[in-house]
């Protein structure tokens, strides 16, 4: 069978520079997005010792906002992409800075996690929809990089949230670490639709009338069920890491919250430069062979597994944490070629809901699951065993992308079949 480049995305006509402003607005709000989500991790001890926390616990609190982005990604995209994208992501904006003030405000557990709850409904489809944003002013040849560039912005307000709020608990007090994170987000969700209007980016309606493509577009190949399997099952690894990293460094190193706070986010820092890499690398390599993306992924996988399992089975050092620095840098490293694959995978006018799906399977195979798992594991066996497998993940979402090469090329063809039949139409 032929190989295949990248498919064409249709893009929305403006300028390059306009395009970029486009970008990076949506960038900060994404970073601030996840400033909101991973504060919590830097005063993980705080909240353990003050309210008396399991590490279960702690780690439901993490898990219970990727829990609710997971169940409603897809609902709030499509209604997102009826009401207007502009207006629905400074929405939820607010929704989430507003959200992570009342957190700043909590007396107990209870009402941590019923704010954390209102965190996780902000957020929830901001990641599908400010991607499908970016990618639809961009050219589609960028596609691996900007997935991978835009949710680099995970990684950084990661590193933002862990760091700064590490800081301020220490300093302030723990609600400061919250207020802090809140306030930077109602400033930027107030000026986003000031800037960037919802006439000038929304995309024209064809004159022929055609009927949009069936959702059941989303899942009809194996290639990108595989991949929104894959994709879940690798973000495990990478939700585990972050949401307890802060905790080890605190544990094993004897850190203070602040410096353990600032000692990971130089690790989730790395990790998503490693998204970045990643993704730039696939589209160099794979502009016209798109099926070694596949290939790419697999391997970054492995490697990942390898390096982490390796790392946290040393000693307490300065081998362990480069070991541990090297996993981080691959263990996202699949998020630039999945979204490039799904793209391939699924027709052009169902995008914006195919990352959506994306999404919805990071969160409930990865993102919410991980840091509970590895909670309970580390009640059982201790922090560092659980970290140590944690890892295992990433042998599973290898084989799950082993199967999806097998069908790559056919299932590819046939998208592209039925795009040229509804254009013939």
């Amino acid at each position: 069978m032929a190989h295949y480049a990248d498919s064409d995305i249709p893009v929305v006509s403006v300028s390059r520079r306009y395009a970029w402003i486009i970008f990076a607005l949506t960038f900060g709000l994404l970073i601030s997005d996840y400033m909101s989500r991973q504060v919590l991790n830097a005063v993980f001890p705080l909240l353990k010792l003050e309210w008396q926390l399991t590490d279960a616990q702690l780690g439901s609190l993490s898990g219970i906002v990727a829990l609710m982005v997971g169940l409603l990604t897809v609902p709030l995209s499509i209604l997102a992409d009826r009401w207007g994208r502009v207006k629905s992501l400074t929405l939820m904006a607010l929704l989430w800075s507003l959200a992570t003030l009342m957190c700043a405000l909590s007396d107990s557990y209870a009402e941590m996690f019923a704010a954390r709850f209102l965190v996780g409904i902000g957020e929830a489809a901001y990641g599908s929809v400010g991607i499908a944003l970016v990618i639809s002013v961009f050219p589609p040849s960028l596609r691996a990089t900007l997935a991978g560039a835009f949710m680099a912005g995970g990684m950084l307000g990661s590193v933002l949230g862990m760091a700064l709020g590490g800081v301020l608990a220490e300093h302030l007090g723990w609600r400061w670490a919250f207020a802090g994170m809140a306030i930077f987000g109602i400033v930027l969700a107030l000026i986003y639709p000031i800037i960037i209007r919802e006439k000038r980016v929304t995309p024209a309606v064809p004159a022929s009338g055609k009927q949009r493509p069936s959702l059941r577009g989303l899942f009809n190949n194996p290639s990108v069920l595989c991949t929104y399997v894959a994709s879940g099952l690798q973000l495990f690894v990478a939700a585990s890491l972050m949401a307890w990293i802060p905790s080890f460094m605190n544990r094993y190193y004897d850190l203070g919250t602040d410096k353990a706070g600032m000692a990971a986010a130089v690790f989730v820092l790395i990790s998503g430069a490693g998204m970045v890499v990643c993704g730039s690398l696939c589209d160099r390599l794979c502009r016209d062979r798109a099926e070694r993306k596949i290939s790419l992924a697999i391997i970054y996988c492995l490697l990942c597994c390898l390096l982490l399992a390796i790392g946290f089975r040393l000693e307490a050092g300065a081998v362990q944490l480069v070991f541990i620095g090297l996993g981080m840098f691959l263990v996202a490293g699949t998020t630039g070629p999945a979204g490039a694959m799904v793209a391939n995978l699924t027709h052009a006018a169902i995008h914006g809901t195919a990352f959506a799906t994306l999404t919805l399977m990071n969160n409930l195979l990865g993102l919410a699951p991980g840091p509970f798992i590895t909670g309970m594991l580390a009640d059982g066996i201790g922090l560092e065993n659980a970290l140590a497998l944690v890892p295992i993940m990433s042998l599973a979402s290898a084989l799950v992308f082993f199967f999806a090469k097998r069908h790559y090329l056919r299932d590819v063809h046939g998208v592209r079949l039925a795009s040229d039949e509804a254009v013939a139409v």
